[in-house]
Formats: C-alpha cells, sequence, structure tokens
C-alpha cells in the first residue's frame, strides 16, 4: 500500500535550513510498530503521522528511536501539508488529537501560527558535574516535566559552546536547552537544543521547547511578544505570542520532498 509522504523544512522560507520533518498520511490509525519503523527509516528528528479523526486529525510524532508527547516542528510541518494540499482549510484553524490534548494550527498570511500549552517552570539547584556537562556556568535554571533549561550570561557562549552529550544522556530529564538574551536588534533570545536519550544531539528548531522558552523569557524581559532564534547549524527563526496559558508558535515551512510511501 502506498502512503503520502514528504519532507518538510519547518520554520525557515528557504529549502535545507531549519527542522526537516517527514508527514506520512495515513487513511486510518497505525501500528505503533510501524510508525517506529518508519521514523527510523526516515532517520529525522521527528516523523509525523496523519490520520482522520472526528472534527481533526490524529497526530503522532516519532524519533528514529521513540514516540514523543509533543512535537511542535513536525506540526508546523503537518499543518503545512495540509494547508497546501487542501488549500479551502485556511479558513479555520486545523485541530490535532495528540497525546498532549488539542492542537491548533492557522493560515496567517502564508505562515503557520500554531498553538500550544504554555509551560510553567519551577526554578531548580543542580550539581556542579551540570557546569562541566554544559560548558558554562548557568545564571539561571528552570525545569517543567521533560525539559532543563539553563540560561548563559552571554550569547556567545550559547553560540560557541560544545555541550558533553555523552553526559548529558546521563541526565534524569531527557531534553535540555540553553538559551540567551540576543545582542541582535532582530531578535529577544537565542537557543539550543540537546536530547541524545532520544536519538537527537542537536535538534535545529524545536517548535516544543518555546512553550517553555516563551514563558521564561517573559518574566526575564517583561514582555508577552517575542522573535526567537534557535542557533543550530541550520538554524531558524520563530514568532512567539504569549496569551494566558497558551503560546502562539508562528513560522515558516518548505516543503522539499513530496513522494510515496510503500510498506
Amino acid at each position: 500500500m502506498a502512503y503520502p509522504l514528504y519532507q518538510v523544512d519547518a520554520f525557515t522560507d528557504e529549502p535545507f535550513k531549519g527542522n526537516p520533518a517527514a508527514v506520512c498520511l495515513l487513511e486510518r490509525k497505525a501500528k505503533v510498530t510501524w510508525m517506529k519503523a518508519v521514523a527510523r527509516e526516515m532517520n529525522l528528528s521527528e516523523t509525523a503521522f496523519l490520520s482522520p479523526a472526528r472534527g481533526g486529525w490524529w497526530l503522532r510524532w516519532f524519533t528514529p528511536k521513540q514516540e514523543v508527547d509533543l512535537c511542535g516542528h513536525a506540526t508546523l510541518a503537518s499543518a503545512k501539508v495540509l494547508f497546501e494540499r487542501e488549500p479551502a482549510l485556511r479558513e479555520n484553524p486545523i485541530k490535532f488529537k495528540t497525546k498532549s490534548g488539542e492542537l491548533f494550527a492557522r493560515w496567517v498570511d502564508g505562515r503557520v501560527e500554531l498553538d500550544f500549552p504554555a509551560m510553567t517552570y519551577r526554578r531548580i539547584s543542580y550539581e556542579s558535574y551540570v557546569d562541566r556537562a554544559l560548558g558554562f556556568a548557568p545564571v539561571d535554571a528552570v525545569w517543567y516535566g521533560d525539559y532543563y533549561l539553563f540560561q548563559a550570561e552571554d550569547e556567545d557562549i550559547i553560540r560557541k559552546v560544545s555541550p558533553d552529550l555523552a553526559v548529558i544522556a546521563t541526565f534524569s530529564v531527557p531534553q535540555l536547552m540553553i538559551t540567551a538574551k540576543s545582542k541582535d536588534p532582530n531578535f529577544d533570545f537565542i537557543s539550543r537544543f540537546f536530547a541524545p536519550n532520544l536519538g537527537i544531539d542537536e535538534d535545529p528548531v524545536t517548535g516544543s521547547a518555546h512553550c517553555l522558552l516563551a514563558p521564561f523569557w517573559a518574566e526575564k524581559l517583561k514582555k508577552k511578544e517575542f522573535t526567537a532564534y534557535q542557533a543550530s547549524s541550520r538554524g531558524g527563526t520563530l514568532h512567539l505570542r504569549l496569551e494566558d496559558e497558551r503560546v502562539k508558535i508562528t513560522g515558516s515551512a518548505v516543503i522539499v520532498i513530496e513522494g510515496q510511501l510503500y510498506g
């Protein structure tokens, strides 16, 4: 059987930048073992699987190693595919039913706006070996769910540091972000993201991480709208708006491959 399959570069308007995700369209829900096998075959940080649901779409995300509960860039990629395949869908928000509850995507002037839950973080203390693993001494550290977030004093630290991924892989929390205020007037803050436990040494652009980064920087900068840059080698730009307990994440996306999956 053949399934429509796309590769989409998310959070960029240029091919081969941003974060690539695979999007597979299904007629009905598939077996987890099959989706895991497809994700390993695609070998991207995330592969998204869409199947019809009442009033929307079921959406699940898989890394090459395992299923995850929330993924921003593959959700943006999924919405981009649906909006391009069926332009009539652009008139109303798309509803996705996921392990993290209902998520929404809206077409806004050629870009996609995601509506995700904001993360309420707690400040943490940590052992000295964390400094060595990160490659710098954080000036602030917070935690939420599966995410650690460490703030550096200076943007240059974020751009240049090479964290010890073998040590980070031993952390009890699998997803780790580092961030700093941006020197560039075009951006409010920059970040990088690491999840070696999930098979992602460094993720190019991580939408879900900004559900924590947005409220964190709202406290720091005393504002609720941001332009953020994820400073990976591919790089990506996100426009963020904090509204009560939701984060609106807007970004561009480019479909770079369209084909059929047989299997």
